[in-house]
């Protein structure tokens, strides 16, 4: 079994590049299942849940390239509409490829999917949309299938504005007759990423990034080049290592207005934090303030940070508060970082952190990706040496996490227990 071996006590100084979002790749790759041409995609990260993606675009008859980090997508001979049960149910991302696949062929079959377990994420909102849009929907034995002869372009008012969602209905608008209307849209850059995507294939996009965004139906979509925008929550990630290890670190390809909540707060806690037009540069002491925050949608402080900030807090001066706000299920990192030595209290969606001088190595596993980040950030924290198990969580949505925290200083390695 694979776990990370850290020893606590280094601070992380230098420069790194960020790599591309996942969070953006994965409803991108999706995509190209609309697309009657070639796609070439730069800046895709090594993930698992990418790798599973192209599985994914593969079995449906897709031709899938990798050559480093560029991924070339040519679905002119998709004729499958049908998921694998499989791959849907290793990453919760494959409920992408229903509005595509939908909006090309007018079916799609689909398992509900897997992914990380971090509270109640129905398909609800996905399916109410395509429902707007005039498909037929049925739900039986843990499949969903729709169809729809032509989808056609409506108003649809999300009750939450759901990133899934938001972009699952881009993609199925795209192709539909006339002109569709979400309000209450989602804001993420991720979203506006897509859409970039989408609009040099052809789509017709206003508005991507505001609660309101408009999308008139084309006829098809032509091959593109597109990159990938860097990842926010990678960065913030590295930046909260940085910081709760005393060091200064400094972030390229990812702009400053993708992570603005997390920079207030690590203001706010006493951080140095210096912007450019896409690079930040945080640096701190080994002291910091406790400091309140609740997660929300964009752009509020995002619940993917909640995890690795929360690590860093357990060692701030004072009692800390963290409300979650997007997923009820997402403080399953607390339990073992309490066993590190953290005084952390949950009351339903509440943590209460009161800091402490430090934290001690031990034996962890993750639960979920964002939960193993804090793991990590906690470990090169401690005193003496943390195993980190459970890896395949974190796999799917860092890269060679520790190559990445070793090239800036930390000691860490990836060994078999």
């Amino acid at each position: 079994m694979d776990a990370l071996a850290i020893t606590g006590g280094s601070s992380l100084f230098g420069e790194t590049r960020i790599y591309g979002a996942k969070n953006a790749a994965l409803p991108i790759l999706a995509a190209t299942v609309m697309v009657e041409g070639t796609c070439v995609i730069d800046d895709v990260p090594h993930l698992e849940d990418v790798r599973v993606m192209a599985e994914i675009l593969r079995a449906l008859g897709a031709t899938v390239e990798r050559s480093g980090l560029q991924v070339t997508v040519d679905s002119t001979n998709i004729r499958l509409t049908n998921v694998p049960a499989d791959l849907m149910q290793r990453m919760r991302s494959s409920i992408f490829l229903m509005g595509p696949l939908l909006a090309r062929f007018g079916e799609v079959r689909v398992s509900k999917p897997g992914g990380c377990v971090i509270g109640q994420r129905p398909v609800d909102y996905h399916l109410t949309g395509m429902r707007a849009l005039g498909a037929a929907v049925e739900e039986k034995h843990g499949y969903i299938r729709c169809t729809a002869r032509r989808l056609q372009g409506t108003t649809v008012t999300l009750d939450f504005p759901s990133v899934g969602a938001t972009e699952n209905l881009i993609m199925a608008a795209a192709l539909a007759d006339g002109v569709t209307v979400i309000e209450n849209a989602a804001r993420e850059p991720e979203i506006i990423d897509l859409a970039n995507f989408l609009k040099s294939c052809g789509a017709l996009i206003e508005g991507a990034g505001e609660t309101m965004i408009q999308v008139t139906g084309v006829h098809h979509l032509t091959g593109t080049q597109h990159r990938i925008m860097g990842d926010r929550i990678v960065a913030g990630t590295v930046l909260i290592a940085a910081a709760a290890t005393g060091g200064r670190v400094t972030v390229e390809n990812v702009s400053p207005a993708h992570l603005g909540s997390l920079l207030a707060k690590m203001r706010e806690s006493g951080m140095r934090v210096e912007t450019g037009r896409d690079i930040i540069t945080v640096e701190s002491s080994r002291a910091w303030q406790s400091v309140d925050l609740r997660t929300e949608p964009f752009p509020g402080f995002p619940t993917d940070l909640q995890a690795p900030f929360m690590a860093m807090l357990t060692t701030a001066q004072g009692t800390s508060l963290v409300r979650e706000n997007v997923f009820e299920a997402r403080f399953k990192h607390v339990n073992e970082l309490t066993r590190m030595g953290a005084d952390i209290s949950v009351d339903l969606r509440t943590a209460v952190i009161r800091g402490v001088d430090k934290l001690s190595g031990a034996r962890v596993e993750c639960s979920d990706l964002r939960g193993g980040a804090a793991l990590v950030i906690a470990g090169l924290m401690a005193d003496g040496v943390t195993h980190v198990e459970g890896l395949h969580h974190i796999d799917r949505g860092y890269q060679s996490i520790e190559m990445h925290l070793r090239d800036l200083g930390a000691d860490i390695e990836r060994v078999q227990l």
